[in-house]
Parts: structure tokens; sequence; C-alpha cells
């Protein structure tokens, strides 16, 4: 099987909820010396997004989202963890708070998207989903972080990101932090609209934008 109809296959045993079948490809790539990283952004991130979009619509519901989440989870976990053991990790660069927003409990991406963060160097603390926004900023003062990452997997929660914001203004931290966001319904003209200081379109990307702003800083 070349390495197309593996991504085929890899594609609906997410699909189809089967994590014994997608680790067993995840492996078969590996062995066959496939980027993991292409693999997740290529494959898996899409995937997951269009059963995100399914949910959305009410097209599938929670026992299957999760079912489709607890599959690429097991997967995923296979091919970070061969990029964390392949990748040099370079001196840290700073500290990072990172959750999916209040009202969102998607957290595949968030979890990609911590791994780079750790393989770019960045101390990260992950508060996990469905995080209330004042919790961003509790945490990010607690711990000294440098910059705050906020994911929204959906559309009607992509206001709790501009409400971490409105809450940093408001307390006169603004400038305190780097704030990153993120997510499936986001873009560069809305991390615009709301004030954010990036918008990472991939996971691949985030670790790469995370220093770069952080420098900039």
């Amino acid at each position: 099987m070349n390495v197309e109809d593996l991504y085929e296959e890899l594609k609906r045993s997410v699909e189809e909820y089967e994590p014994n079948k997608a680790v067993q490809i995840a492996k078969d790539l590996l062995n066959a010396q496939v980027d993991p990283l292409k693999v997740i952004n290529e494959v898996l991130s899409p995937t997951m997004e269009q059963i995100g979009e399914k949910f959305d619509k009410m097209e599938i519901f929670l026992p299957e989202l999760m079912g489709a989440a607890e599959v690429m989870q097991a997967t995923t976990s296979i091919l970070t963890e061969h990029i964390k053991e392949s990748t040099e990790r370079p001196k840290a660069k700073g500290k990072v708070v990172i959750g999916t927003v209040h009202g969102d409990i998607h957290e595949i991406g968030k979890n990609i998207v911590k791994i780079m963060l750790e393989v770019s160097g960045f101390e990260v603390f992950d508060l996990g989903k469905d995080v209330p926004s004042m919790q961003f900023i509790e945490k990010a003062s607690d711990v000294g972080a440098d910059i705050i990452a906020l994911s929204a997997l959906m559309t009607t929660t992509m206001m709790s990101q501009k409400e971490v914001i409105e809450l940093l203004e408001a307390l006169g931290k603004r400038d305190d932090y780097v704030v990153i966001i993120g997510g499936a319904p986001t873009s560069e003209t809305w991390q615009k609209e709301i004030g954010a200081d990036g918008w990472a379109e991939t996971a691949g990307g985030a670790g790469k934008l995370a220093a770069k702003l952080l420098e900039a800083k």
C-alpha cells in the first residue's frame, strides 16, 4: 500500500472510529519515513475539522464526535511522540499558557499546538478545554507567562477569545502578554478585529509564530 492509500485508510479509520487501525497506520507511515507533522496537518487535522463541522450542523452527535476525537488522540500521540524524540530541543524561549476557550470542548487541535510549542522550546501550561476567560489571565500571572494562546474550534465560542483580550485591557495587563489565537473558524482578519497579536493557521506554524512575536516584543 502506497502513502496516498495509507492516508485514505487513516482518514477512514478516524471517521469510522477505529483506534487500533488508525494507530497501526500511523506506525506504518512512520516506518515509511513520512513526516509526522505532514500527516497531522494534511490528513488528521482536516479530517477532524470536517467531523467538527458535522457536529456543529448536528449531522452527527456528541458520541460520534468523542469517538473520532479518541481515535485522533491515540493517533496523534504516536506521531507527536516521534516528533519529540527526533527533534533536538532548543533552549527554552518562554512560557505559554494555552487552552480551549470557554464553551468549547474541542481539544485535539490545541493539544497538537501544545506539542509543537514544546518542541519549539517553550514551557507550556495547558489549561485544557472550556476554560473560563479569567482563568487564562490568573494562570499567566501565576506562572509568569509570556504568551497566552487561545483556541476556539466553533464559531459560537470565538467571542471568548475576544473576551480574554477585553479582560486584559480592563485590568491594565494587555501589554504584559503576547496573545495568539487559532482554531478552524478563526482567521487573520478575526485576529486583527479583536486585537490579538498573532494567528496561527496550522499547528506547525504556532511555534514559529510564538517565537517571532516574543522576539519582536
